[in-house]
């Protein structure tokens, strides 16, 4: 008799290979039209499926795992964070959490790596002049921005990639400095030459370009609110390439405007796809659509750690990328 194969809903369109893969192993549904998922359609895949694989766009709460059916046992989430799903109501109900974590490393840095080159050489400035046809040949003192050599870098999370951003912005001539729920190794320290700063408002005070790469938590909601905004010195730069809550947008945009701050590389949003108004068409803002992560080798090494992630589930061993709540 053959095996039932686990009924599988994936919540949006992943890559070729990892669809082509998932439906050769499993019953799987998938989204051909890509369309995000509404609160119903979560509520009916969890009612229905063995195993969901959502994304960071879905909104997993409370309410849509009270109504999940006794045969969901697997979250595979495709993404690393999982500020989308709430975590702790779904261990509570027996449903295991996975995430494909260390998998985007590289390529997160490397974005932020080039906001970190953009914004102070207006780069983006340059090229609406040149779509606009605004070009009339150079001079000595148009369009200056700042050099990166000598400056301080500030980063705010230093996990994986807070680290392969300070290991790419050490070779650009970056002082490297971080702030962190703790200091990292003093072995890793060395190798990066970075100065641990205990105190968050001290750090930014002295910083000529911060970058933020910590995930998305109660504790740092807005942990870039108007006060520390305030503490940035007026040529100072802003990029976040992480979570777009931990953002006061609106603090943000007033800073951008007044020349509180020289400018800012924004990547994610705080109600994405929503883009706060104030923000759009500020010359000192770069603003792109959440692209971070978007290789195909990296979103396709996803898909394969979601498969590992399901395979191992219903292998009945413990997957690899486990995700555990802080409090049970």
């Amino acid at each position: 008799m053959p095996v039932k194969k686990l009924k599988i809903v994936v919540t949006r369109k992943l890559p070729t290979p990892v669809e082509l893969r998932m439906m050769e192993l499993f019953d799987t549904r998938l989204n051909h039209d890509d369309h995000a998922f509404t609160h119903e359609e979560l509520v009916e895949a969890v009612q229905t499926a063995d195993v969901l694989v959502p994304t960071v766009t879905d909104r997993i709460d409370s309410k849509v795992l009270a109504r999940a059916g006794e045969q969901l046992r697997l979250i595979a989430q495709f993404g690393a964070g999982v500020d989308n799903i709430d975590v702790q109501s779904a261990v509570q109900r027996g449903i295991t959490v996975t995430n494909t974590p260390g998998v985007l490393t590289d390529d997160t840095a490397d974005f932020a790596m080039a906001l970190i080159l953009a914004v102070p050489r207006r780069l983006h400035e340059g090229s609406r002049v040149m779509d606009q046809g605004l070009f009339d040949g150079w001079t000595p003192t148009w369009m200056m921005g700042r050099r990166l050599a000598g400056k301080r870098l500030g980063i705010i999370g230093m996990g994986r990639i807070g680290q392969a951003v300070a290991r790419r912005a050490k070779a650009f001539g970056l002082q490297i400095h971080y702030h962190n729920r703790k200091p990292v190794s003093p072995r890793t320290e060395e190798l990066l030459d970075a100065t641990y700063w205990d105190s968050l408002d001290q750090m930014l005070a002295r910083m000529d370009i911060v970058s933020i790469n910590c995930p998305h938590t109660p504790a740092t909601f807005h942990l870039m609110n108007a006060r520390r905004i305030d503490l940035m010195k007026p040529e100072s730069y802003i990029i976040n390439t992480a979570r777009g809550e931990v953002i006061d947008e609106a603090a943000l945009a007033r800073a951008l405007k007044s020349g509180k701050i020289a400018g800012a590389g924004l990547d994610v949003f705080e109600r994405e796809p929503a883009v706060n108004a104030e923000l759009i068409g500020l010359p000192n803002v770069l603003l792109l659509p959440h692209m971070g992560s978007a290789t195909i080798e990296g979103r396709t090494e996803m898909g394969e750690k979601v498969i590992i992630n399901i395979k191992t589930f219903a292998d009945g061993h413990r997957p690899p990328d486990r995700v555990i709540p802080a409090i049970l």
